[in-house]
């Protein structure tokens, strides 16, 4: 499972869904549209679709999902997008598909005529596998298992790499300083191109009013020019932003250069570098950098795992390297960068690794491998010992007492027990706001003070003009202290209508007499 809740594009997809997803990826102007791809190798669109965007054969904007079927089947391995937008992928079998915005030639077919449906782009492709896409603005580079580049689309800076500022209307082989040179990496910033060499150079090309080429001046080059300043430093990974550029070495350290007003450059300070600048990353080995050309905002993860951010931020200019608490560089552009995009094609392991936490949620009510059992209402519910000692000090004490494989409950409902216990594995509740008042009863008698607060908000979602006083009751016999506020300020703020319920000519006369006593404090009762 690719997990892409933090994507709000996604929000509306069923759990169901969402476990099928393997790659997938978040794009235009709003991060409004996405495609992504499922473990049946099924591709499937949603958004606005500007400019045919989704490949969907029209113009159409579509909050559900809708499949791509041309796409089907084809086992896309990278895939980009531009701003118009448009997006190409490539496959598995070294085919390159475009479609979107075409303004410019960007999908690569002769025309300027806007494509609503995945196309392939075969002129001087023929023959040739490409492994990698990368698309800038308006212009796209592509990089061939023989380590050639082609290039094709917009051209007003050079970022084409064919000598002159003409558009190109098809893929095109950027040789010059290229030529007999074996490219193994490629990156777009808005307006230029960037190829990592296998021997460690770094070349660029197109716009440089920023110094985003790295060359030491900030005239815009029309073909590849070498990085004369990386002389001797073996570069593996090059990642552009919108006007800057990020490099990791073979040692991995990050240099950077280009535009810097956001402070994404990394140094402490917001002035443009037209040299690369080595990062100060406090000695920690990085492993990835990235960045995308539709923000302002750079990532790194260190070869421990932890992952640094910097540049524009949620709006703020973040001028040296912070560290998050996110796993994955990914999570970096989902949460601060603007618009939340994703800065490359995410995806899962074919081994479809499973975290811890997904582990034990998968074997939770699993009989299997479980080495006890709960009879509640005449039902089971399987588990662990082990687990259950871990999580529950009310656990820890009975089972360390007994050696039993089987225990029965008379106290709690088997609905409340199953929930208490799928807590236990999950950290969540998944229970109605009506039932979780026999959860909070337990969770009370159980001494689990986190599982009462998520209770007690659960409950709080769940309140109405119908249910307030039996919640209120409730709140004042568990000792729910912040519940039974919440319940009885609704109950004063609905006091009509509550005061007219069944539950309230039921309440009990002291709660009665202590709601009316507090409620005429609060002054429910003035004129």
């Amino acid at each position: 499972m690719l997990e892409v809740g933090k994507w709000p594009v996604f929000a509306l997809l069923p759990p169901e869904e969402l476990r099928l997803i393997r790659q997938a990826c978040v794009f235009g102007s709003a991060a409004n549209e996405a495609l992504y791809v499922t473990v049946n190798d099924e591709v499937f669109a949603l958004g606005t679709n500007c400019s045919g965007c989704l490949g969907l054969g029209d113009l159409q904007s579509t909050i559900e999902p809708r499949r791509i079927d041309v796409l089907c089947g084809k086992k896309i391995v990278s895939l980009s997008y531009g701003t118009g937008p448009h997006v190409v992928i490539t496959t598995a079998d070294g085919e390159v598909f475009a479609w979107g915005h075409n303004g410019y030639s960007q999908l690569g077919n002769g025309t300027t005529n806007h494509g609503l449906t995945p196309a392939l782009v075969s002129t001087n492709l023929i023959g040739k596998r490409v492994t990698e896409v990368a698309c800038g603005s308006h212009h796209n580079i592509a990089l061939t298992t023989d380590g050639e580049v082609f290039a094709w689309g917009y051209n007003n800076s050079g970022q084409v790499g064919s000598g002159s500022t003409v558009n190109q209307p098809t893929p095109r082989r950027v040789s010059s300083c290229l030529q007999n040179k074996v490219v193994v990496n490629i990156a777009c910033g808005q307006l230029c191109s960037m190829a990592v060499l296998d021997n460690g150079e770094i070349y660029g090309w197109g716009y440089n009013c920023n110094g985003q080429l790295g060359l030491g001046n900030n005239g815009n080059q029309q073909t590849p020019c070498r990085i004369a300043a990386l002389q001797g430093i073996n570069i593996v990974q090059v990642a552009c932003g919108y006007a800057h550029t990020l490099a990791l070495t073979d040692e991995g350290m990050v240099y950077a250069w280009g535009a810097n007003s956001y402070g994404q450059l990394g140094t402490g300070n917001k002035s443009n570098q037209a040299l690369p600048t080595l990062i100060n990353t406090d000695k920690e080995r990085m492993v990835e950098v990235a960045a995308c050309h539709t923000s302002h905002t750079s990532a790194a993860k260190t070869q421990s795992g932890q992952v640094l951010m910097w540049g524009q931020c949620r709006g703020q200019a973040v001028a040296s390297p912070h560290l998050t608490h996110f796993s994955s560089t990914d999570d970096v552009f989902a949460c601060f960068a603007t618009p939340a995009v994703t800065w490359h094609l995410l995806s899962v392991d074919g081994d479809d690794y499973l975290t811890v936490a997904q582990s034990l949620k998968r074997e939770f009510d699993s009989p299997e491998i479980s080495d006890l059992k709960f009879l509640v209402d005449g039902k089971c519910i399987h588990v662990h010992k082990a687990l259950l000692k871990i999580r529950c000090e009310h656990f820890r004490a009975l089972l360390n007492e007994s050696d039993e494989d089987a225990v029965e409950v008379h106290q709690f409902s088997y609905l409340v027990y199953r929930a208490f216990l799928e807590y236990l594995y999950t950290d969540t509740i998944n229970l109605p706001p009506e039932d979780a008042i026999g959860l909070l009863d337990l969770a009370t008698y159980y001494r689990e003070t986190r599982l009462k607060r998520l209770c007690q908000e659960t409950i709080k979602r769940g309140i109405s003009e119908e249910n307030a006083v039996t919640l209120l009751s409730a709140a004042v016999k568990y000792e729910a202290r912040d519940l039974e506020e919440y319940c009885f300020k609704f109950c004063v703020n609905h006091l009509t209508a509550v005061t007219q319920t069944q539950a309230f000519a039921d309440m009990d006369h002291d709660l009665l007499k202590n709601f009316i006593s507090k409620a005429s404090r609060y002054g429910a009762f003035k004129n």
